[in-house]
Order: C-alpha cells, then sequence, then structure tokens
C-alpha cells in the first residue's frame, strides 16, 4: 500500500515515542492513590513472567515455634518458615491512533503532520490514562475479568471469601482486610455526625506498630459527609495533595495523619458509599518495563481501508502485599 507521505510511519513512532515517558509521569500524577504510591517508592516495573509475584510473610499458628521456656526444658524446632508470593495476573491495555491516507495528503509538510498527530496521540493517551484510572477501582472481573485487579479486590466488602492473589482468604485469615459496615457493625448508616466514628472504628484495627493508613479515599458521598462532619477551623487540607491538585482533607487519628482525597468526580468508579482505608507502603503498581505507555509492534495497514493504526499499550497490575493493613468503610 502506497502513501503520499512515506516518512509517515517514522513520524508516528517519533512522535508517540517522544511522549511516553510523558504520559506515564502523567498517569501516575493523575490519580491520589498512584500519587501516593509514587511517594512510596511503590510503582515498581517487572521485567517478565506469565504472572506478577509480591513475596509476602506471615504468621501460620499451625508452625510456629516461638515460645517461653525454662531452665532444660525441650525446645521445639519444628521448621517454621512461611514465607510465600501472592501472584497476579497480567493485565493490558491499548488505545489506538489512527490516521487516514487522505488526512496524510491533506497534511503532507512535515509541521502539519506532527501537529495533526499530536491531538491524535493525545486523544488515545488520555482515553488509555482515563480507562486505567477507573480500573483502579474495579474488583478484576470486568470486560470478562480483563480489567485491572483494583481496590475493589484489594479491599474487597467480604474479605472472608474468594481468592485473592492466589490466596484463598477464607482459609487464611492474615489475607483478609478489615470491613466495616456503617449500618451493620456502626448501628446506623453513615452521616455527618457519626462518619467520624466509623473512621475511628476502621483506623484503630488497621494500626501495627508504626504501620498505619496514609491515605484515606472515599467516594463523593463519603468525602461530601467528612466535610461537613468538620468545623470551618479544622478543615485542614493536605498540602501536599492540595498542591497537586487532589480534592484533599486531613484525618488524624491512631497516632497520625492520613490524606482523605476525593477518589470518585467526574467519570469515577468507585463504589458509592465506600472509603478505603490504605496503607499505600504495601500496595504496588507493576506495569512491565517494555509496557509502559509506548508504541506496540509496527504500523497497522488496513487491508481494504486507506489508514494506518498505531497503538499505544500498557501491561501490569496492582498488587498488595499486605491486605491486613487496608480497610474499607461502607454502607
Amino acid at each position: 500500500m502506497a502513501f503520499a507521505n512515506t516518512s509517515i510511519s517514522d513520524i508516528i513512532a517519533t512522535t508517540i515515542q517522544s511522549r511516553s515517558k510523558m504520559l506515564a509521569d502523567n498517569f501516575t500524577n493523575n490519580n491520589p492513590l498512584l500519587f501516593q504510591m509514587n511517594k512510596s517508592g511503590n510503582i515498581k516495573p517487572f521485567s517478565g513472567g506469565n504472572v506478577i509475584l509480591e513475596e509476602i510473610a506471615y504468621n501460620d499458628s499451625s508452625t510456629t515455634n516461638a515460645a517461653s521456656y525454662s531452665g532444660y526444658d525441650t525446645l521445639d524446632i519444628t521448621p517454621n518458615s512461611p514465607i510465600s508470593a501472592a501472584q497476579f495476573n497480567i493485565k493490558q491495555y491499548a488505545a489506538a491512533v489512527t490516521i487516514s491516507g487522505l488526512e496524510q495528503l491533506e497534511n503532507a509538510g512535515k509541521e502539519k503532520m506532527i501537529d495533526l498527530l499530536e491531538g491524535r496521540i493525545a486523544v488515545a493517551e488520555g482515553e488509555l490514562k482515563n480507562k486505567l484510572d477507573t480500573d483502579l477501582y474495579s474488583d478484576g472481573t470486568g470486560n470478562g475479568s480483563k480489567q485491572l485487579t483494583g481496590l475493589a479486590a484489594a479491599v474487597a466488602s467480604t474479605p472472608t471469601s474468594g481468592t485473592y492473589g492466589g490466596i484463598n482468604r477464607a482459609t487464611w485469615s492474615f489475607w483478609q482486610n478489615v470491613s466495616y459496615d456503617a449500618t451493620t457493625d456502626g448501628g446506623a448508616a453513615a452521616t455527618a455526625s457519626n462518619i467520624q466514628k466509623y473512621m475511628d472504628a476502621v483506623a484503630i484495627q488497621l494500626v501495627r506498630g508504626k504501620d498505619r493508613p496514609n491515605l484515606i479515599v472515599a467516594d463523593a458521598n463519603y468525602y461530601s459527609l467528612y466535610l461537613q462532619s468538620l468545623q470551618a477551623i479544622q478543615r485542614v487540607t493536605s498540602e501536599t495533595m492540595a498542591g497537586a491538585g487532589f480534592t484533599s482533607l486531613k484525618y488524624f487519628g491512631v497516632g497520625g495523619n492520613a490524606d482523605v482525597v476525593l477518589g470518585d468526580g467526574v467519570g469515577g468508579n468507585q463504589t458509592a458509599n465506600t472509603m478505603y482505608f490504605l496503607n499505600t507502603n504495601y500496595l504496588k503498581l507493576r506495569p512491565h518495563r517494555n509496557r509502559n505507555f509506548v508504541p506496540i509492534g509496527g504500523d497497522r495497514q488496513a487491508v481494504n481501508q486507506d489508514a494506518t493504526v498505531k497503538l499505544i499499550g500498557w501491561a501490569g497490575n496492582l498488587t498488595c502485599s499486605a491486605p491486613r493493613l487496608q480497610g474499607v468503610l461502607k454502607d
């Protein structure tokens, strides 16, 4: 298939390539969860394999040999090595940039071609970024289980059943996150007058030594209730989050403080009446190092159309190595 502009392939490739690093950086700064994870150094590319592994250490009461003793007591030397790994499937995403033969003819000048392509690429980037942002809140079963294994799976509403990361939550209690139902556990649906009490009830269950939630991601309803619960003088915003452009407040409790951010908003996918209490030190975004907002393959030229398609792709998943330190407040 002949094109009027023979350098079109190189222009598409180099234009996308020059923007890919910028897109990857912009993606992590576009979502409050990823922004906090990036601050914690938990955007970690992986290099290969058919699954993404997260090594974990846990306490298995059936094999533990730690105990007190006196004098010549016999010591328990039963082998005890509760070290394993959770595994997460690789999820793939792509967006297409297309240009027809007529558009190539109409924009034959190099500068005009670049201007046209940059506009098209910006649209594709935005669509890809927004889709990933939305799916960060999914349970991974949407679109035939092709979506990210997001917060709805990592911090489940019903954490005592199901399998996450290849580990059965019904069998292993250490893999169960905290789930607090406002009506069932608190006695009434969440309101501006009780939201802080419920938040305290969740947060206090997530303290382990110096570990505690550092990010609270709320849907629009719960964010509004928390906002209404604060007197004007107490509305302390997060300087870091607010400076990065996120709608945010602060929560002070359990010996520390956490950023409270609006995770929903226009086009959001967070379940209504949910508030995630996250320790982002144990959450990671794991993109493949060779598929992190980069062009996929060569040009794809239609068999029966005068058009060229180029794909921008991402592959990886959201992983968690300590669900026990994550919690959800819900109605």
